[in-house]
């Protein structure tokens, strides 16, 4: 029998998909083959030809970058039993973790303390844990739920332990749909359960009714600081809720409630900041070597998550491997078939497998374990930089020592450190702590762009480190993705502005290749990331294209007695039924696809385009870009009915770019239906595969066209469609006046 201590915690898998490989070369070949066939017969052709050209030149790099990030895809098994037989309880590693929320509007706090109270509930022992909760908000409300919740955790901790429950987020476990009451029929469970949930009900109407304000709130006693502030004009709060005093493995883990200084005129950095200052109070207080980020709405769904991560932290080679471990992202409650496009089950199925097989997945932000020390700039096998790095941390002495400490491997932990170094945690959360160092910069969390996720991680793999997946059966973590047109679009949005600031930057990932250690393969994969904003640039020229070719009676793609003419229908459907593929083997359905396609088309002609727009205004000097929090709603199940899961609009412009599109292939079809075109310039005009390519473009945006007619949140308003009927006449009048030459150049 093999010894235990001997055996790997955890092993890595490699999946050959042979048959998807053979998919993307043929489909790449015909792209190429597509580019071949424009420029033999660019001079038989006119402008639109030229734009076509380089629109599929864009598509083809990208599919090129596809089959790259699609290559290698791995995964990884941990074994968290042998884990346990190989350290003792006692010897396992001290870990923080961080909450982040910011507005308590968008945020609410029933969301925020289920979250902590899913952390709380961890199967690791308590005195190896500290949850460290950060509330950019500075919202009483926040403070006074995470207090109330900390009552309740003395009843919900245990009897999460006792009974071996699965589903620790208390309204996720006594939701309507929960069949957990149906695996144990013990009486003392019955009771207890039945308490349990009586006091779960208090606690949110306690909750809700403070945020109805139907309650009056005493700013008195551990309130009285929050008197008399503003959300971005006020000193540091930190409080400890709940502490650990006794050091019980049994009991509640740390709680702390920090709340960041911010001044008017002082950059704050929006969650990169909040997180760096996360770093430095811990760092004082419990100075754990790993560190747990989640957001506010991301639940605990696998109790044993931890143990799976230590399996990949631990069993690495000496540490000098795997610098964050990142679970994936899964949703609770997700609308059926995926009508938004949002939950990337496919996306990350495979791109993000397959990335994890070159240098690790990327950081996504939430359910991520990282290394202290690499958060505070260390590269992998590289002690000599210990004395340098401490010169950059700052002018406390205090927490100047304890990261010394955290890069040294010194996990020593003193159960008073709460509170005798709460005047020195005050000291590095102050708003000008940061200046003339280089946190944001080297250090820490990355300053630079609203996806200070990416950038994060990027600046983690260009030191040479590598990351890892964790994947278990059951996911480690749910959250709530966005149930509606607006929510989605100002979420993709922020995605691409965040990722396109990267790209035009001094963080550009070609520079690490060239000069620091980012793998090539690697650099192609952030490439393919950072460049989504990008996209929409080629997309919406392509989808003119059909249009102007049907008002003017012109073609882009090959007339029928050309021998080129299947070579667009068979990467159409080619390409269909690669993805359709992907859907099938992933267990979604036929329409999850549609609604991805669909989606795969709006959102670069709305979101990432105006991304673009929000980076080129920065980097003119213009304006800068803003931080914008997504709202989380507690459940999105289907008690809507028919509802749920349909398009809505608000008077946003993200709307006016795809309703424009629409209105115009829609004058396009109507042109050609009714003879309206002009004649043919030597008697090639527009063909079938023209009004095609528009019928399928109108049918992706078929949410759009419900919108014309629909009322309330589920029509599209007024003002957006007269701005964009009024982009529609300016694109006709430009198409009639043969603004762009369709004859040769």
């Amino acid at each position: 029998m093999a010894n235990p201590n001997s055996l790997p915690l955890y092993e890595r898998f490699e999946h050959k998909n042979t048959l998807h490989k053979v998919m993307e070369f043929i489909i790449l070949f015909l792209l190429l083959s597509l580019l071949v066939y424009r420029l033999l017969s660019f001079n038989n052709n006119g402008f639109t030809w030229l734009i076509a050209f380089l629109c599929e030149l864009s598509f083809t790099f990208n599919w090129i970058i596809t089959i790259n990030n699609k290559w290698n895809i791995v995964e990884y098994k941990t074994y968290p039993d042998r884990l346990l037989q190989r350290v003792a309880e006692h010897e396992l590693p001290p870990v923080d973790m961080f909450v982040t929320t910011a507005d308590p509007e968008l945020e609410p706090p029933i969301i925020t303390i289920n979250t902590v109270l899913s952390l709380l509930a961890l199967d690791y022992p308590a005195d190896k844990l500290a949850c460290y909760v950060s509330d950019d908000g500075c919202s009483p409300l926040t403070f006074y739920s995470l207090v109330e919740a900390s009552k309740f955790a003395k009843l919900w901790v245990p009897f999460c332990k006792k009974f071996d429950v699965q589903v620790r987020a208390p309204f996720r476990y006594f939701s309507n749909n929960n069949t957990m009451f149906s695996g144990n029929k013990s009486n003392e469970f019955k009771r207890e359960w039945k308490t349990l949930k009586d006091e779960y009900e208090q606690l949110s109407r306690k909750v809700e009714d403070a945020v109805r304000k139907s309650i009056p709130f005493d700013l008195s006693g551990d309130f009285e600081v929050f008197s008399d502030i503003e959300g971005n004009n006020h000193p540091t709060i930190i409080k400890v809720v709940w502490e650990n005093k006794v050091g019980a493995s049994n009991g509640l883990p740390h709680l702390v409630y920090i709340s960041r200084e911010k001044r008017p005129k002082h950059p704050h950095h929006s969650k990169a900041g909040a997180m760096n200052v996360l770093t430095r109070v811990s760092g004082l207080m419990t100075n754990a070597p790993f560190m747990l980020n989640v957001d506010c709405d991301m639940l605990v769904n696998n109790q044993n998550m931890m143990f799976h991560a230590m399996c990949m932290l631990l069993g690495s080679k000496n540490e000098t491997e795997n610098a964050f471990v990142q679970f994936p992202q899964t949703f609770y409650d997700g609308l059926k078939d995926d009508p938004f496009g949002n939950q990337m089950t496919v996306l990350w199925k495979y791109a993000g497998r397959g990335i994890s097989g070159i240098q690790g997945p990327f950081y996504l932000g939430t359910g991520c374990v990282h290394r202290r020390k690499v958060i505070y700039g260390l590269s992998p096998n590289d002690v000599k930089m210990t004395n340098e790095l401490l010169k950059t941390f700052g002018n406390s002495k205090e927490f100047t020592k304890s990261a010394d400490d955290a890069l040294r491997g010194k996990t020593e932990y003193y159960p008073d450190m709460l509170s005798k170094s709460m005047e020195a945690a005050h000291q590095v959360g102050d708003c000008g702590y940061e200046y003339g160092t280089n946190w944001g910069k080297k250090v820490g969390w990355m300053y630079g762009s609203t996806t200070e996720d990416v950038l994060t991680g990027l600046s983690i793999h260009k030191r040479g480190w590598t990351s890892i997946v964790c994947s278990p059966d059951t996911p480690a973590f749910q959250g709530c993705a966005p149930t509606g047109g607006p929510a989605s679009m100002t979420q993709q949005k922020r995605w691409a502005t965040g990722l396109l600031e990267v790209l035009f930057s001094k963080n550009c990932p070609i520079f690490h290749t060239i000069f620091a250690n980012l793998k090539f393969r690697m650099f192609l994969a952030y490439f393919w990331l950072l460049s989504w904003g990008l996209r929409s640039v080629p997309e919406l020229c392509y989808a003119a294209l059909p249009a102007y070719s049907i008002i003017t009676n012109t073609h882009f793609l090959p007339k029928g007695q050309e021998p080129t003419y299947y070579i667009p229908i068979a990467l159409f459907v080619l390409y269909h039924v690669y993805t359709l593929s992907e859907y099938l083997q992933t267990g979604l359905s036929i329409r999850a696809w549609w609604n991805n396609q669909r989606m795969g088309r709006i959102t670069p002609m709305s979101a990432w385009l105006f991304g673009v727009v929000a980076v080129i205004f920065k980097l003119s000097g213009r304006s800068e870009t803003v931080f914008e929090v997504t709202r989380k709603d507690q459940s999105t199940s289907t008690d809507e009915g028919t509802e749920a899961g349909t398009f809505t609009f608000d008077k946003s412009p993200l709307f006016v770019p795809p309703t424009t599109v629409l209105l115009v292939h829609l004058t396009a079809l109507a042109t050609a239906l009714f003879g309206l075109q002009p004649p043919a310039h030597d008697g090639l005009g527009s063909g079938p595969l023209e009004v095609v390519c528009s019928v399928w473009l109108v049918l992706c945006l078929l949410p759009f066209l419900k919108g014309l007619f629909g009322a309330g949140k589920y029509g599209i308003p007024l003002s957006t469609i007269f701005k964009s009927a009024g982009f529609t006449l300016l694109f006709y009048t430009l198409c009639t006046n043969t603004w762009l030459p369709s004859h040769p150049l």
